[in-house]
């Protein structure tokens, strides 16, 4: 796992944010966090938040003309999948010979972004997850045509969110998505059922919900911070016959929280598919 903290103060060319949602505007959080002078910024978005309005008077250009932006080291494409295909198309005049496009729309495949660019350049497919938001994702990135210098740049574009890995294999691209890009739905999931269980249990809404979201938090941070495995981190905190025990014999029985995981993974990596098309 690559989390090295990236400097981006020396960031040349010209960065195009297209798309600037929810991920897109995390992704330019960090950027800016880690030094980038919003000078080198175009973001193209039609709904723009007022925080990345308030950024041209910082030099920022907001919905430029394409053919104005000069050098463009980097295109960056946040946009949702579904729209796709009526979006990448017009980006096809950013794309110059250095340029690396960097993709971080689920289920859309390189060879999809190939054929909608309809020019041939350098790409890189991304997944990152919500936690980008604080700096704290993991995102997987897989490459196709991309020289050392322009792995470099995505990586150090990548880094600004969190941890980044990096593989060759695209086809593993779905089931990352299930894992990690929809992961943290699953871990909030978790924290509400553990509210509405203690609340079963007797608890005040209140109490439950504040207790939930602590337990859940903190042994994210725990397992975070530890070098041991989730498994002995659980064992860790389970005594034989006692309260925690009698718990896990319910979660971990054969109609389980495991058998739940494995089909809520397998569903999410077959939509990541039929997305691809």
């Amino acid at each position: 796992m690559t989390s090295a903290t990236p400097d981006l103060r020396d960031f040349a060319g010209r960065l195009v944010l297209v798309g600037a949602g929810k991920m897109g505007s995390a992704l330019l959080e960090g950027w800016l966090r880690f030094g980038l002078d919003p000078k080198h910024v175009a973001v193209l978005e039609p709904q723009p938040s007022p925080q990345i309005a308030a950024l041209t008077t910082h030099g920022l250009l907001l919905n430029p003309h394409l053919r104005a932006l000069g050098d463009v080291a980097a295109v960056v494409i946040a946009v949702k999948p579904q729209t796709a295909a009526e979006a990448i198309p017009p980006l096809k005049p950013l794309i110059g010979a250095a340029t690396v496009v960097v993709s971080i729309m689920a289920g859309r495949t390189l060879q999809f972004i190939a054929g909608a660019l309809n020019a041939p350049c350098a790409l890189v497919r991304a997944m990152p997850n919500t936690p980008a938001a604080i700096g704290r994702g993991i995102t997987v990135a897989v490459p196709r045509d991309v020289n050392p210098a322009q792995r470099a740049l995505a990586h150090r574009l990548l880094c600004a969110t969190g941890a980044v890995e990096w593989t060759e294999d695209e086809t593993l691209m779905d089931a990352v998505t299930a894992v990690s890009g929809s992961g943290p739905a699953y871990v909030f999931l978790l924290a509400e059922a553990l509210a509405e269980a203690g609340v079963a249990a007797g608890l005040p809404p209140s109490l439950a919900a504040k207790l939930a979201r602590e337990t859940v938090a903190g042994s994210g941070e725990l397992l975070h911070r530890s070098e041991l495995d989730a498994a002995v981190l659980r064992q860790n905190v389970t005594s034989p016959g006692g309260t925690t025990a009698a718990a896990l014999d319910v979660l971990m029985g054969a109609d389980g929280l495991a058998r739940l995981m494995r089909n809520a993974v397998a569903a999410a990596t077959k939509r990541s598919r039929e997305l691809a098309g």
